[in-house]
């Protein structure tokens, strides 16, 4: 059974007549009776009775016609989702992200999704860079939003956010709590709560190059996996921890009641972009659609301006 001996099928069972149905189908009668014959061949019954006069459904053809129309309407919706799906405007995708991008990039970027591929279905994950990098590598995400970008050719990037500033994170009753800013060189006179570096290179690494400028090597008495437990540390110790500014402000550190405090780090402000990561091997279609609905690269944003951290 082919479809189209369903669809020729389908045009007799509404012409009742092999000329009008044949020139319908742009074909020969004899044409057209060929592949009704193959169809009643394979189902091994009569479908359709003609004579001289007339042509007319045999009692099994009736009840084949709504078969057959539900067939072909759920290939038709078949080949329908396949092209979409082929074309981005469906389909499913996977995208992490981290805390500057669910507030700066994520809103317009799934408002935008959602009105032009309202059809493609976007699951997030929120993760830290590294996860999210390993995550992409497996397959487990199709888009990754994060602090810096891999350097390897396993992955493609493009750069949505530039000189997000990071600031220090104290106790409230830490010295530098009241301060308005801190120079960088005075972490060489405090112990640091850190994070692994793979859990966020960028951020790793910018905190570690301003101390290289400083010439200081940071202390590191304890370390943390992200920013909530750096914020609980900082608490009860007399620890120096590290956030991203957007996180800190988010965290309501500073606020009335609150436990910890940021604090402008300064000479210099350490800073990390915010990239868009995707696979340079990409087969989901989605992705494509998805990357023509960020923004592009906001460099002057008041948010992350570093004139605004000291």
């Amino acid at each position: 059974m082919e479809f189209r001996h369903l669809t020729a099928f389908i045009t007799i069972a509404e012409e009742l007549h092999f000329g009008r149905a044949a020139a319908r189908l742009h074909l020969t009668q004899p044409s057209l009776s060929a592949q009704l014959q193959k169809l009643e061949k394979s189902l091994g019954v009569l479908l359709v009775a003609r004579s001289s006069h007339e042509v007319k459904l045999t009692s099994a053809g009736k009840e084949f016609e709504s078969q057959a129309r539900l067939i072909v309407q759920q290939l038709e919706k078949a080949a329908h989702i396949a092209k979409s799906a082929a074309a981005g405007r469906s389909g499913t995708l996977s995208v992490g992200y981290n805390f500057p991008a669910s507030r700066h990039v994520l809103p317009y970027a799934l408002a935008k999704m959602s009105n032009e591929h309202p059809d493609v279905v976007v699951s997030l994950w929120e993760k830290r860079t590294g996860p999210q990098v390993s995550a992409l590598s497996t397959g487990e995400l199709d888009i990754a939003l994060v602090y810096g970008h891999p350097h390897t050719s396993e992955f493609r990037h493009r750069r949505l956010l530039h000189r997000v500033p990071l600031v220090a994170v104290v106790g409230k009753g830490h010295p530098w709590a009241g301060r308005p800013g801190v120079p960088f060189a005075e972490l060489a006179n405090q112990s640091c709560v850190l994070f692994e570096r793979e859990q966020c290179p960028a951020m790793y690494d910018s905190i570690l190059a301003a101390a290289a400028d400083n010439k200081i090597a940071l202390r590191i008495a304890q370390t943390a996996d992200d920013p909530g437990a750096t914020a609980h540390m900082v608490s009860v110790k007399p620890l120096v921890g590290f956030a991203s500014l957007p996180r800190a402000t988010s965290a309501g550190m500073g606020a009335v009641g609150a436990n910890s405090v940021p604090v402008k780090l300064l000479d210099p402000v350490p800073v990390i972009d915010l990239y868009v990561v995707w696979r340079a091997a990409e087969i989901n279609p989605a992705v494509a659609s998805f990357l023509e609905c960020l923004e592009p690269c906001n460099e002057m944003n008041p948010m992350v301006d570093t004139k605004a951290v000291g």
